[in-house]
């Protein structure tokens, strides 16, 4: 397996687990930099490395009328503030080919969201900025379909990537998590990452916005380390009931160090 830099962390080839986290969407600077600073400190004393993850334009909410974060201008500044003064890499979405270039200055990993992630121009717009790209495989796709979205970022010499899993279309509004789609992505020769908050996602669930179980989040998250994956997706918020956007996937951040304690000992067993 590929081993994968981002900044001094090194993603996949056994290095240890990983974890990718934060709010779903900025809402606020200092919601940002609190959040981030409070992961920081949990990973340090865990021994977990952190990458933080916030989008600034969450462009394929359900309503026209949900919220959708500041967008890219005054969002990137927030995310390099957090970059800068948490001194932590960087994650997050990007939605339009025209903004990749304007992203790619401040982030450290550029993610494909899953509802895109077959879209030809984003992905090749991306693996182009040399970036690691974080292909979100969508819920719609079987493990084995992510392997021509890799060759499209490698056909531009860009080999600096991440397979993200974060469930499978099962019936009307439901996903489930098939564990074997880690191995069989794995297989692939890149590192893959488990999204366990949008696993538990209910899309559609509650007719104009999404639903959300996240009283599975820390099962699915055990049993994902425990079956094989080269980190973890987490978003997390101080007060997720009172979230604008996916409040119901996110785990309290007051809970996040309980869960990374479980599976860094699932690590370690391993």
């Amino acid at each position: 397996m590929s081993q994968i830099m981002v900044r001094n962390i090194k993603i996949g080839n056994k290095n240890p687990l990983v974890l990718i986290a934060g709010p779903c969407v900025i809402e606020s600077q200092s919601l940002c930099l609190e959040t981030a600073a409070k992961i920081k400190d949990i990973t340090a004393k865990l021994g977990i490395p952190f990458i933080f993850k916030s989008s600034f334009d969450k462009a394929n909410r359900m309503s026209v009328d949900s919220f959708r974060g500041p967008g890219i201008k005054k969002g990137l500044e927030i995310l390099n503030k957090v970059k800068q003064k948490i001194k932590v890499p960087i994650l997050s979405d990007v939605h339009c080919v025209k903004d990749m270039a304007e992203a790619a200055k401040v982030l450290d990993i550029i993610q494909i969201p899953a509802f895109l992630c077959r879209q030809t121009d984003i992905v090749l717009a991306a693996a182009r900025t040399g970036k690691v790209v974080n292909i979100k495989k969508g819920q719609f796709l079987a493990p084995w379909d992510i392997l021509p979205i890799i060759k499209k970022v490698e056909s531009t010499g860009n080999k600096k990537i991440l397979i993200t899993e974060r469930g499978v279309s099962f019936g009307y509004n439901n996903l489930v998590s098939d564990f074997r789609a880690l191995q069989v992505m794995r297989e692939f020769g890149y590192p893959v990452i488990y999204d366990a908050t949008h696993s538990i996602q209910i899309p559609g669930g509650r007719g104009n916005s999404s639903g959300g179980e996240r009283q599975f989040v820390e099962g699915l998250s055990r049993a994902a380390v425990a079956f094989g994956c080269d980190g973890l997706f987490l978003e997390t918020h101080p007060d997720p009931q009172n979230a604008p956007c996916d409040g119901l996937n996110m785990i309290n951040l007051k809970d996040l160090e309980k869960l990374l304690k479980q599976v860094k000992k699932i690590e370690e067993a391993l």
